[in-house]
Order: structure tokens, then C-alpha cells, then sequence
């Protein structure tokens, strides 16, 4: 068994970073919060690395999985479409998602496009 997988079992904090160009994943584990932060730009060439990772912490026992969206810079049509499409698989699961609310620029986008009142946002507007 190598070192990663058993700190995962023993419930310690193990934390992965992604640097994609303009975006930034940092995915981390506490307990039983997956944390999911973003930084920078959510685009069609970034969308999916988002989607995997977001795929990966659904796997796990995780009792909750935040999408940290505090930082991002810019959200595009498929940035959109991969947090809807994460929230309706949270709706047909276990609703373990939710999101923190973007910066206002990125706020306006969700807005534009009718979907920021059907998000699920732990924090208040």
C-alpha cells in the first residue's frame, strides 16, 4: 500500500494541486469535507479537468463536497454546464455538494444565464 492510500484511510488531511494553464485545483480532504478550491479561469479547455476531480471526490465516502468558486476569474458556457451538470448528480444522490459563492463578476455570469438561484450556495449572497 503506498503512503497516500493509507493516509487517506487513517483520515488525515492529504491535498493535491493542479496548475492548468490559467486555473488552479486545489483538492484537499478533511474528515469528511472533500474540498475542491478553484483559481483563475473556468473554460472549455479547463471544464473537464474540474469534472474530473469532481467525479473522483463523488467516489469517495465523503460526507460533504465543497466547490470552492471564491477565486475564479472568469466562467465560460462549459464552466456552466459542468456545475449544473454536478449539481443535478448531487440532487439524484446524496446532495453532498455545495458551492461558495463567487466573486461578483462571476456571479453575474450564473445569473445571465439562469442558474445561480438553482445552485446549491452554502453561503449567503
Amino acid at each position: 500500500m503506498n503512503e497516500d492510500a493509507s493516509l487517506a484511510r487513517e483520515g488525515t488531511r492529504a491535498e493535491q494541486i493542479s496548475e492548468l494553464g490559467e486555473l488552479s485545483i486545489r483538492s484537499w480532504r478533511d474528515g469528511e469535507i472533500q474540498t475542491i478550491a478553484l483559481r483563475g479561469e473556468v473554460d472549455i479547455a479547463t471544464a473537464g479537468h474540474v469534472e474530473q476531480e469532481l467525479l473522483r471526490a463523488e467516489a469517495t465516502d465523503a460526507a460533504a463536497i465543497v466547490l470552492d468558486l471564491g477565486e475564479l476569474s472568469f466562467l465560460d458556457s462549459s464552466g456552466i454546464r459542468m456545475l449544473v451538470m454536478a449539481d443535478a448528480r448531487s440532487r439524484a444522490d446524496s446532495r453532498r455538494l455545495s458551492l461558495r459563492r463567487p466573486p461578483e463578476s462571476v456571479l453575474r455570469v450564473l445569473h445571465l444565464a439562469g442558474v445561480a438561484e438553482r445552485l446549491p450556495f452554502a453561503d449567503a449572497a
